[in-house]
């Protein structure tokens, strides 16, 4: 049985304000519906990943999802056309179960997520969180109260939606359309619906006010992590020194195992020290014989891939060499870029900068080049 989820981001949501459809607007430094995405992707009991767009965000947005390994189908007119094309995208993919979830839902929680998984795995052909109403209900017209309505047994829809994946394509298949979601749908179809507890934190993003509530939600929730690195070569004969991944002339080279790119070396122990993941020398031992001489680029893309693997972003580095000789500032754009390709970020992510020491120490005397660093991982 291969569980998946269904994530809904075809609407055009234009209520929530900013000029464009809310699901790409920007919430906590990325786009909102990236949010909902790294929650699903975070979650060991979900196989696969089916995003329905809006057909006009196709050509800009299809080959980035789909090189991340999800689904992407294009939706409908209405959201229950674009269940339906995520739906047959998903069993056609091989799976049985299915968490239908609205993009707009950015704070869902990973144990929100496996309870609806559990319910399915323990024989639920379909369950959705719900919060209890606990606020008194009125009706109304004309800006005044007209009546009141007993909320007993009332409650608030959430997602995600769980269903068994078959049963859910059929009950599409037979509604007639305007179904409020897909606990409607199920229910006419003669499904029995599970109710499981929500949680207030699950908020849809509907309104302008929605953005600031979401974002106070996942900056409370942001794991991020910071470390740092320092290293140290002596100078030794050559004509240049390779720093930062660029090569620069000079009258002495570096003495080290690989490379002795410095700087490289002091940002690759920076991300392993914020995963709590020890150092350059526990990943690649210099006694080791294949590391003699090595690209030091091997080093920093080992340790940014961990990085990704464990579930975390990188948000920027920062670094800065220590010498009185050569001159940094003249290759200081192109170590940059350097370095943003080694990590597979932006250059505006990567800082990289130089120092003197006053001519006190051992680089103060020209016998060798220090560097610093500093990284910023945000869990994704």
């Amino acid at each position: 049985m291969t569980t998946a989820a269904l994530i809904v981001a075809a609407g055009r949501g234009l209520r929530a304000g900013g000029g464009q459809p809310k699901q790409w607007r920007m919430l906590a430094g990325r786009p909102l519906a990236e949010h909902t995405i790294a929650a699903f992707e975070a979650a060991p009991g979900i196989a696969r990943i089916a995003l329905v767009l809006h057909p006009d965000d196709m050509a800009e947005r299809r080959a980035a999802f789909e090189a991340r390994g999800l689904i992407v189908a294009a939706g409908g007119a209405e959201r229950a056309a674009s269940v339906r094309a995520g739906l047959d995208a998903l069993a056609a993919a091989g799976a049985t179960r299915v968490l239908i979830h609205d993009a707009a839902r950015p704070c869902v929680s990973q144990t929100l997520i496996a309870t609806v998984i559990a319910a399915l795995e323990g024989g639920a052909a379909a369950a959705a969180p719900a919060l209890a109403v606990s606020d008194a209900l009125w009706t109304g017209a004309e800006g005044r109260v007209t009546g009141t309505r007993d909320r007993d047994g009332l409650f608030r829809a959430q997602t995600p939606q769980g269903f068994d994946l078959a049963a859910i394509r059929a009950a599409h298949d037979a509604h007639p359309g305007g179904a409020a979601d897909d606990v409607e749908v199920a229910r006419a179809h003669g499904l029995d619906v599970a109710i499981l507890p929500g949680e207030e934190d699950n908020l849809k993003v509907t309104l302008a006010q929605d953005f600031s509530r979401a974002e106070n939600i996942l900056r409370g929730k942001m794991d991020i992590r910071l470390g740092n690195g320092y290293d140290v070569h002596a100078f030794g004969p050559g004509d240049h020194v390779t720093l930062c991944g660029v090569t620069v002339p000079h009258g002495q080279g570096l003495v080290g195992h690989s490379d002795a790119d410095v700087g490289m070396h002091a940002v690759t122990d920076a991300i392993y020290g914020a995963l709590a993941q020890g150092d350059i020398g526990r990943h690649f031992p210099p006694s080791d014989p294949q590391w003699k001489g090595a690209d030091s680029r091997v080093f920093l893309r080992h340790a940014a891939e961990l990085a990704r693997e464990m579930g975390f972003t990188l948000s920027n580095v920062d670094c800065t060499l220590i010498c009185e000789a050569p001159k940094i500032a003249p290759h200081a754009e192109a170590m940059r870029e350097a370095m943003a390709a080694g990590l597979g970020i932006e250059p505006a992510r990567v800082s990289v900068k130089a120092t003197t020491s006053e001519r006190l120490g051992f680089t103060g005397r020209g016998e060798g080049i220090a560097a610093i660093a500093t990284a910023t991982l945000v869990a994704a």
